[in-house]
C-alpha cells in the first residue's frame, strides 16, 4: 500500500506530503497526526523546507529524537545561528533582549543557568503552590458555573488561558496591575506572523514584554518578596549568579513555558477527553486514574509538539540520513509520542496504559524545569473539570476548532474551545 496517496485528515482532504515537506509548519495544525503517520512509514529523518523559506530537517522517529535530543553536536546557541553567516534561521521575535535563558546556549553556559534558575525553581515551591492552584481553579469554575447548564463558555478563554497565567504570575510575583498588559502581549507575540503588519504588531508587543519584565525585576529589587523573581535575583552557585539579560530572559522563558503549554494542555486534553467519552467516564468513575490520564494526554496530544530549536555543529548520521553542518533539526515529539516502536495502538487514546512513554518534555539536559508545575497543574485543572461538570460536551463538531494557539511551529493550541458546561456538581 502506498500511504502517500490513501490518507486523509479528519475533514476528509487528501494529504499531500511533499507539498507539507516544502512549507513545513504551514499545513495540518488542525490534525497533523494522519500527516506525521505517513511521513513515520517513509522513515524517521526527511529534509524538509520551512514555510519561512528555510531548509531544515524533520526527526519523527521516536529513538531518532531521543538521540537528537541529547547530541551535543546539535547545538541550541541561536545566537550563534543568527551570526554564523550561515542561513540556518530567521532571527524572530522576542529577539535578543530575552534570548539569554537555558534553552538557547549550550554547556558550560546551560549547565550554568539551569543551575541556577533550579535553586530558585525547587520542587518545594512548586508544592507549596498546590492550595493556591485549586483556589484560582476553583474560582474560575465558580464564574463558568454562573452561566448556567446550557451555556455555551469558551473553555480557553474563561479557563484554560487564565488560569496557568494566574499561577506563573503568582509564583513570580508579577504585579496584579502589569497582569492584563503582560499577558495581552504574550498573545499577541506568540501568534504566528504572516505578513510585514503583524511582524510590527508583534515586535510592539515583545517590546512591552521587555519593558514589562524590567519594570517587575526592578520592584523585586527594591522590596524583595517570597516570590520566584525575588529567588531568581538571590540565586547563587558559588561567586556565579544571573546576569541581569539572563535573569529577564529566564522570567520570559518561565512565562512561556509555565503558561502556554498549560494552557494547550488543558485544551488538548479536554478535547481528547470529550471526543472519546468513554474515556472520559472511565477518569470520573476512577479518579485515582488522573495521573496516568495527564500522562497519556501529553503522549496524545502535546502542547508543543516540536522541540524547540537545534542546529547541527557538525555532519550528523541519524535515522540512515546525513545531516550536513549548520542544519536546523526539527524534533517533532507529537509523532515520536506516536511511533509504534514506543507504544502499541499509538493513536489510541487510553487512560490505563500502564506503560505510556513520551518525550512531552523533552529528554536529556533540556528536558523540561517545570514539568514538575505542569503535571501538577494538569491534574487540578483537568481532575476538577471532569468533577464540577461531568455533563460537559463540545457546542460545535469537533471538525470546527482551530489549532491557532501558539507561535507556528513549537507551541499548537487552540484560541476558543466553546464547550456546554452542564449541570455543575458542587
Amino acid at each position: 500500500m502506498d500511504v502517500t496517496d490513501t490518507a486523509t485528515d479528519r475533514t476528509g482532504e487528501a494529504l499531500d506530503v511533499e507539498r507539507a515537506f516544502a512549507h513545513w509548519g504551514a499545513f495540518h495544525r488542525d490534525d497533523p497526526f494522519p500527516l506525521l503517520e505517513q511521513i513515520q512509514h517513509r522513515g524517521p529523518v526527511h529534509a524538509i523546507t520551512l514555510a519561512d523559506g528555510h531548509a531544515a530537517w524533520l526527526v519523527t522517529g521516536a529513538a531518532e529524537a531521543r538521540i537528537a535530543l541529547n547530541d551535543n553536536r546539535l547545538s541550541k546557541n541561536m545566537h550563534a545561528a543568527f551570526t554564523s553567516g550561515e542561513d540556518v534561521v530567521a532571527e524572530g521575535l522576542p529577539g535578543p533582549a530575552l534570548a539569554h535563558h537555558m534553552l538557547a546556549v549550550d554547556p558550560p553556559d546551560h549547565t550554568r543557568l539551569r543551575r541556577l534558575v533550579a535553586t530558585a525553581f525547587t520542587a518545594a515551591r512548586v508544592e507549596d503552590l498546590h492550595p493556591q492552584v485549586q483556589s484560582i481553579v476553583d474560582d474560575l469554575l465558580d464564574t463558568v458555573a454562573t452561566g448556567g447548564p446550557d451555556a455555551i463558555t469558551d473553555l480557553v478563554a474563561d479557563f484554560s488561558f487564565p488560569m496557568p497565567f494566574a499561577v506563573i504570575c503568582q509564583m513570580l510575583g508579577v504585579p496584579a496591575r502589569d497582569r492584563e498588559q503582560l499577558g495581552t502581549a504574550l498573545t499577541r507575540l506568540l501568534k504566528p506572523t504572516a505578513s510585514p503588519e503583524e511582524y510590527a504588531d508583534a515586535k510592539r508587543a515583545s517590546d512591552t514584554v521587555v519593558a514589562t519584565l524590567e519594570r517587575v525585576v526592578a520592584l523585586k529589587y527594591d522590596r524583595p518578596g517570597d516570590d520566584l523573581v525575588t529567588a531568581l535575583i538571590r540565586a547563587r552557585d558559588g561567586e556565579e549568579r544571573l546576569t541581569q539579560p539572563e535573569l529577564l530572559s529566564s522570567i520570559f522563558q518561565l512565562i512561556v513555558a509555565g503558561h502556554d503549554t498549560t494552557t494547550n494542555l488543558i485544551g488538548n486534553g479536554m478535547v481528547a477527553l470529550l471526543t472519546h467519552p468513554e474515556q472520559l467516564h472511565r477518569l470520573q468513575a476512577d479518579p485515582d486514574l488522573l495521573d496516568d490520564a495527564v500522562e497519556e494526554l501529553l503522549r496524545f496530544d502535546p502542547p508543543a509538539p516540536h522541540a524547540t530549536f537545534r542546529f547541527t555543529t557538525e555532519p550528523v548520521e541519524l535515522g540512515g540520513q546525513t545531516i550536513p553542518a549548520g542544519s536546523q533539526v526539527i524534533v517533532n515529539l507529537a509523532a515520536a509520542n506516536r511511533d509504534p516502536a514506543l507504544n502499541a495502538n499509538p493513536n489510541d487514546l487510553d487512560l490505563t496504559r500502564a506503560d505510556g512513554r513520551h518525550l512531552a518534555f523533552g529528554h536529556g539536559i533540556h528536558f523540561c524545569l517545570g514539568a514538575r508545575l505542569a503535571r501538577m497543574e494538569g491534574r487540578v485543572a483537568l481532575g476538577t473539570l471532569v468533577r464540577r461538570f461531568p455533563e460537559m460536551r463540545l457546542a460545535v463538531p469537533v471538525e470546527t476548532l482551530h489549532w491557532d494557539h501558539g507561535d507556528g511551529l513549537v507551541l499548537r493550541g487552540l484560541s476558543h474551545l466553546p464547550v456546554i458546561a452542564g449541570p455543575a456538581c458542587a
